[in-house]
């Protein structure tokens, strides 16, 4: 069991967080006053005790709230628990939706002592259940049931979808049909063609995000922008090229230009990536195929299945 610290907030983004001696928290949205609150996954920002007097023991002079943490909590070290776990704080229920987040501009602590603790320590949520919290309250902490449905994520890549010029069909039937087999999409967005921005949205989704699968749809082709494989390679840990060879093999029974598909799949620590066609058509054929088959991969992955 563990205690509430502090609880901080600002008024106005891009300002330091302050104390405050109780909050109401709104469900689905975030601490009452709170400038981040809002319908999104970062709604709660939590910071354990531990790690902020391990930094201060460093020569930090800090004050709670300097690091953007909303709740300051004893007991826990949050880094270490999964996307999922429920945090019963007060009369609030939260839920970890992100652990760490990327830096985009180093803040005053950093500029100070060259380091910050929240990109790596600091961990997010939304508010699944709202209610009024103090200062003193218990706090307790319970891990994902294993049965959970999988999250997955869906990334569009086209350089006219991304510009407005053509409608996005792919994107939202892989959704559709995702939705209806019993994942959750927490995370849908368009890019252009090109391998960075698809790296760092990859790296992001499976890092901070922990999502079970990623599919991609388009960029998979012979053009010079299709370079989806080479981004979805770069990233991943190892490679599962039984699921693209599967996929290939059920096309050429349809079309002998599933010959032309570059299209891979492969792993980054606990989600899998999956490269699917540009083509809504194609798209559906291979989901169809594969996701019978894939929920016992991704059951391994994530520690709830064994071999």
């Amino acid at each position: 069991m563990g205690k509430l610290t502090a609880i901080c907030i600002s008024e106005k983004k891009g300002t330091q967080k302050a104390e405050i001696p109780e909050a109401r928290l709104i469900e689905d949205f975030g601490i009452e006053g709170d400038a981040h609150a809002g319908k999104w996954h970062r709604q709660v920002s939590l910071l354990s005790l531990e790690k902020i007097e391990e930094f201060k023991r460093r020569g930090a002079e800090i004050t709670y709230g300097a690091f953007g943490e909303n709740l300051i909590i004893e007991g826990y070290d949050f880094r270490t628990l999964p996307v999922g776990t429920i945090v019963h704080v007060g009369e609030a229920v939260l839920e970890i939706t992100q652990i760490g987040k990327e830096c985009h501009s180093h803040c005053a602590i950093y500029k100070t002592m060259g380091d910050c603790i929240m990109p790596r320590e600091g961990v997010f949520s939304v508010v699944k259940q709202g209610g009024w919290i103090r200062p003193g309250d218990p706090v307790e902490v319970i891990l994902p049931d294993k049965d959970r449905p999988f999250t997955a994520a869906v990334i569009t890549l086209s350089d006219r979808a991304a510009s407005g010029e053509y409608e996005d069909k792919s994107g939202p039937l892989i959704c559709e049909i995702l939705k209806k087999d019993g994942y959750r999409v927490i995370e849908t967005m368009i890019l252009p063609d090109g391998e960075q921005p698809l790296k760092t949205q990859l790296m992001r989704l499976a890092d901070q995000r922990q999502v079970n699968v990623i599919f991609t749809t388009g960029g998979t082709g012979f053009s010079m922008r299709d370079v989806t494989p080479e981004a979805t390679a770069a990233v991943c840990d190892r490679m599962a090229p039984g699921i693209a060879e599967a996929m290939r093999y059920y096309s050429l029974q349809i079309t002998p230009r599933a010959m032309l598909s570059r299209q891979t799949a492969g792993i980054r620590k606990q989600t899998l990536i999956v490269n699917l066609p540009g083509s809504p058509k194609a798209c559906r054929e291979d989901l169809d195929f594969i996701l019978p088959s894939l929920r016992h991969g991704l059951g391994i992955l994530r520690g709830t299945d064994t071999d």
